[in-house]
């Protein structure tokens, strides 16, 4: 009997609980646009330039911003100073 209440109780803690959201930032993408409608606020993480998310953004209830998780460009240091120049 005691088994029973056990996998009720927990049944029951498990259906009280409510839904869980997605992650909303992508790393991938640097900018991010803050939506507040009426459905409740939301992230669109899928913009490359603020200059492409404020487009989208326009006539929309959106704010566009850095991506706080946004994990940056892969490229190694030494590949950078290689494209480098010096002009004597």
């Amino acid at each position: 009997m005691r088994i029973v209440m056990l996998a009720m109780l927990g049944i029951a803690m498990t259906s009280a609980a409510g839904q869980v959201r997605a992650q909303t930032y992508d790393p991938a993408f640097p900018v991010c646009m803050h939506v507040v409608l009426w459905g409740g606020p939301w992230e669109d993480c899928s913009y490359y330039t603020l200059a492409q998310c404020a487009a989208s953004a326009s006539g929309r209830a959106g704010v566009c911003g850095p991506n706080p998780y946004y994990s940056g460009s892969t490229a190694s240091a030494e590949r950078k100073q290689a494209r480098r120049r010096n002009i004597n």
